[in-house]
């Protein structure tokens, strides 16, 4: 063999093993970040923060919003509260909005939230009535979902059936925004499901397949909610963060949110009586240890979640400033 033959060889050698190299290395640091987050799913989510290499969602076809409603307490109530450590942590690795207001008179209660996130409008609600008494004809994000081809989900816990129409025990009806909309009562049939728990259950198995829908609503019952009842935890904070615990972690496991494709927004329906400035968390794979300043209200939620998902914009979604810039999203 020449000598420029045997230089060629060497070089050639030389490339591949590189290009062998970095696969391999590439190889090995994907199975071990998968490693570590399994690992973190299983310990109870001991580190809420996971970095992951993706692009913010983008808005289109394969978004997925999630909201999870909480209720019945005001900012100062839940951020710097010893109480809620882990939603603590979330608020500082992910995101939170520091001037969220309810967006509606404080002296009404839970269900014109619901409704007013979900639809752009209160309806003129000012009580926690169930669907029969407010069959609200009005357009929806739910019937926007499923008008566009695609689907949503109400996650119910302590649900008695799907689109339970009635509250019984820890479901509370008016907690579950779908259960209201005349133009979404056949989906909800299909799609407002019992939530199931950790073990087994709607809210688990579409989280493990990659399978959460367009749209999600997710409503923990009275005993995970922050509301209470009187055979609830006295520690209702408490009790509301640990269900964040053992949900959150899972969720950012699954495929959906490590694809980049999945925004969660933990938020609340009122604060007190004295003042509607409410906590809102806002967590995505591309959102770090931000701090979202500008006064934002469920009409923000709302726009952000119909941007994401290229819907129409309802009600006062039109004239609200969106979530989604002041996170970066």
């Amino acid at each position: 063999m020449t000598f420029r033959r045997q230089a060629r060889t060497v070089r050639r050698t030389v490339v591949t093993m590189r290009h062998f190299h970095r696969r391999t290395g590439r190889a090995i640091a994907l199975a071990i970040g998968v490693i570590l987050t399994a690992a973190a799913c299983g310990q109870g989510g001991a580190s809420p923060r996971q970095t992951l290499s993706v692009s913010p969602p983008a808005p289109g076809p394969g978004a997925k919003v999630m909201i999870i409603a909480e209720e019945n307490h005001g900012y100062d109530q839940i951020i710097g509260n010893p109480r809620a450590p882990y939603l603590n942590r979330l608020a500082t690795g992910y995101g939170t909005a520091t001037d969220y207001d309810a967006g509606y008179p404080a002296h009404c209660p839970s269900l014109a939230a619901y409704i007013l996130i979900t639809s752009g409008t209160t309806g003129g609600i000012c009580d926690d009535k169930d669907p029969r008494a407010h069959p609200l004809s009005g357009d929806n994000i739910f019937h926007q979902v499923s008008v566009s081809g695609r689907q949503w989900r109400g996650y119910a816990e302590a649900a008695t059936g799907n689109c339970a129409l009635h509250g019984h025990g820890h479901y509370l009806v008016r907690h579950m925004p779908a259960t209201y909309y005349l133009d979404a009562r056949a989906d909800c049939r299909r799609w407002a499901v019992p939530l199931g728990d950790e073990d087994a259950g709607a809210l688990r198995d579409d989280i493990a397949a990659g399978a959460l829908p367009a749209f999600a609503f997710v409503s923990p019952d009275a005993c995970h909610d922050m509301h209470g009842a009187a055979d609830c935890p006295l520690d209702k904070v408490g009790a509301g963060d640990r269900w964040l615990q053992a949900w959150l972690p899972r969720i950012m496991a699954g495929p959906d949110y490590r694809a980049g494709r999945l925004t969660v927004i933990i938020t609340w329906d009122e604060g007190t009586r004295a003042g509607n400035h409410i906590p809102t968390v806002v967590i995505a794979p591309t959102v770090h240890h931000v701090v979202a300043t500008p006064r934002l209200t469920p009409c923000s939620t709302l726009r952000f979640a119909e941007e994401q998902l290229r819907l129409p914009l309802l009600g006062c979604a039109r004239d609200a400033t969106s979530l989604g810039p002041p996170f970066g999203l």
